[in-house]
């Protein structure tokens, strides 16, 4: 038997001690929350989902900017090791903008007008653009904390919307252009694209509205997350692969701009 690697028994330690900690917090947030304890969530309950909404041509057009360079970007378990249980190929992209307390400076820059409105948005910890490539499925999965929501906004989606969806649950939704989901992922989820197109998404995770002390208890809950090994190690794989995107950005614009040099004599 292949012995574990230091990341993975940090992985497995990590998880085990988190769930256990975690696990009584997450039941009495979940009685306490004010949106209620749900799978998806009515909009009208989140004011900043309208000005998303009103803007999402603005971020659909910078999210296709970033498609020109699709194969490039980064796979999103190169960046979040521990999603190598979900997936393990080079079909579902991600794109960082802010990820629990640090900001993705490449992200900001080439996403300037998306990224100032997820400073906006009240209790955001993190925020990128997430790339589902055709016949990819994301295998059944929950995510880590019960205090903080999750948000899509639909920015491509494919023709067959139906066939592009997601279980969250028992419930399953489909995306649509312009719109919007807010779902707990606390709560067992599943995707798929089960067709010839891509989809891309803003994907936006917001703290859980929580009457006070509960507020505060679980904005340090959140902070103290950003210290984990798990989003310390992300940290450091969004800098490296920022810095290969660069160099390969500049080997790209040196070899065009000679060959421009060279058909002009």
């Amino acid at each position: 038997m292949q012995q574990k690697s230091l990341w993975e028994r940090t992985v497995e330690m990590t998880i085990a001690t988190g769930e256990r900690v975690l696990a009584p917090i997450e039941r009495f947030i979940g009685r306490r929350s004010l949106v209620g304890d749900a799978t998806f969530f009515p909009l009208e309950r989140f004011e900043w989902v309208a000005k998303i909404e009103r803007n999402w041509e603005v971020i659909r057009e910078e999210a296709e900017r970033l498609l020109e360079d699709q194969a490039d970007l980064a796979n999103f378990q190169d960046i979040s090791k521990d999603q190598i249980e979900i997936t393990d190929d080079d079909r579902w992209k991600t794109f960082f903008l802010y990820g629990y307390g640090f900001e993705a400076k490449l992200g900001v820059e080439m996403c300037p007008r998306t990224a100032a409105l997820m400073r906006e948005i009240p209790g955001m910890t993190t925020a990128m653009f997430s790339i589902l490539s055709p016949r990819k499925h994301i295998l059944d999965h929950r995510g880590p904390y019960k205090g903080v929501l999750r948000y899509h906004l639909g920015l491509i989606v494919p023709e067959e919307a139906e066939a592009c969806r997601i279980r969250v649950g028992e419930d399953v939704r489909h995306w649509e252009a312009g719109r919007s989901m807010v779902f707990d992922d606390t709560f067992n989820h599943e995707v798929w694209n089960d067709t010839d197109e891509t989809r891309v998404v803003l994907f936006v995770d917001v703290l859980r509205p929580l009457p006070f002390p509960e507020s505060a208890i679980n904005r340090a809950i959140v902070k103290a997350i950003g210290y984990s090994p798990f989003v310390l190690d992300a940290k450091r794989n969004q800098e490296a692969w920022e810095a290969r995107y660069l160099q390969r950005r500049r080997q790209r614009n040196g070899t065009a701009a000679h060959a421009g040099h060279a058909a002009g004599g």
